[in-house]
Order: structure tokens, then C-alpha cells, then sequence
């Protein structure tokens, strides 16, 4: 799977750069994510639950930043596991440029495979879904660095209505496939830490 997109947010380059790199903003942007956590240098544990098409788990994963050029761009490496529901590993290269004073155009493109469950409900599916938590996140980003309403209240939409188009989606294209795996997974990671970690504290990164 590979997806290519820009973005404009209305904040500018350096204030955007700094809100990319404040793990509460993803933790409450980033739709069914329930932590971030630091695991070593410039890398972070991050746990979170979604739904592609009928497959629906709760994935532990980690995600390693490198070459970093702030303020301008940097990779994410990243891979996580899902139980029963399969696996997910991948890069992305995210750029920022400045769009006048007050605006900055926002590009990724990222690189991603699958596994398990993820990988038999077909790539049709899985790209829609990633297309939709994608624009949930910089729907949601966008609010919250840009001052918006919404931003405070972003972090209690549920992983599931970020995907419910996926779902539909996942109706009409699998037909007869209704099977749903919950990912089983015992361990409780707790509450997430609510103290604001802001990853330019290490930003000496890999």
C-alpha cells in the first residue's frame, strides 16, 4: 500500500512542526489511539484500536523517527501487531514547507504492509480505510493547532466512527465475507499518561 497526500493547515511552518511533535496532540488527533509513549531514543510505543472493513483489533506497536530536519521534514519507521487480526509495518516521509506567513502545506507519502486479516479482506479496503483515518487525523490536527472548536473534543471520537465508511465499504465489496476477528489481547496498557511530552525535548533524533 502506498499513500501520497498534502494537506494545508492554517498555523505556520514552525508552529506546526512544534504540534507534530507533541505526543498529547497525536495521542488526541490520531483517531482510536490510546497512548505515546517514549521507548529510547526518538522512538515511541504507541497503542491504539481500528476497524478496516470487517476486521476490528486493538494494535501495540512501535514507531521510530529519523532524519530529522527540523522544521522541515523527518521518517517514521513503524510496525505493529494486532493479534489474530494480523500485523502492520511500514515508513513514511513527512515534509512541511511554508504557505506564506500563516499556512503550511503539510506532504507525506507512506509505504505500508499488511498481514493476518488485514491481508485477506483485500488492498481496495485497507487503502480506504488508511485514506479515511488519515483525513480524520488532519480533519482533527488542523482543528486543535488551528485554535479550532473541535480540537478539545477530538480525542473522544471513537476509533470506529473514524472507519465506519470502511465498514460500509467492506459490506459491498466482500459480499459474503461477514466474519469479524476482535484481536485478543489481555494486557492493559492503563490510562494514557495525560502529561504533555513534547518530542523536541529529544529531538536529536535517530
Amino acid at each position: 500500500m502506498e499513500l501520497t497526500e498534502t494537506h494545508t493547515l492554517p498555523v505556520s511552518q514552525q508552529r506546526t512542526w512544534d504540534a507534530l511533535n507533541d505526543t498529547e496532540i497525536l495521542r488526541a488527533c490520531i483517531p482510536g489511539c490510546e497512548s505515546i509513549d517514549p521507548d529510547g531514543e526518538n522512538a515511541y510505543l504507541v497503542v491504539l484500536s481500528a476497524a478496516v472493513g470487517p476486521v476490528k483489533a486493538r494494535f501495540k506497536g512501535r514507531m521510530q523517527l529519523a532524519d530529522i530536519d527540523a522544521p522541515n521534514a523527518y521518517n517514521i519507521v513503524f510496525e505493529g501487531q494486532g493479534g489474530a487480526a494480523g500485523f502492520a509495518k511500514g515508513n513514511a516521509r513527512v515534509t512541511l514547507e511554508a504557505d506564506g506567513d500563516a499556512a503550511t502545506k503539510l506532504s507525506y507519502t507512506a509505504n505500508a504492509q499488511v498481514g493476518g486479516k488485514l491481508a485477506q479482506i483485500g488492498s481496495r479496503l485497507v487503502d480506504g480505510a488508511a485514506r479515511k483515518i488519515a483525513g480524520e487525523f488532519f480533519k482533527r490536527f488542523s482543528a486543535r493547532v488551528g485554535g479550532g472548536g473541535g480540537g478539545d473534543t477530538a480525542s473522544a471520537v471513537d476509533a470506529d466512527d473514524a472507519t465506519d465508511g470502511a465498514d460500509t465499504a467492506a459490506a459491498d465489496a466482500a459480499g459474503h465475507n461477514t466474519a469479524s476477528t476482535e484481536a485478543a489481547d489481555g494486557e492493559s496498557g492503563g490510562d494514557a499518561t495525560k502529561r504533555k511530552k513534547s518530542w523536541t525535548a529529544w529531538i536529536s533524533k535517530s
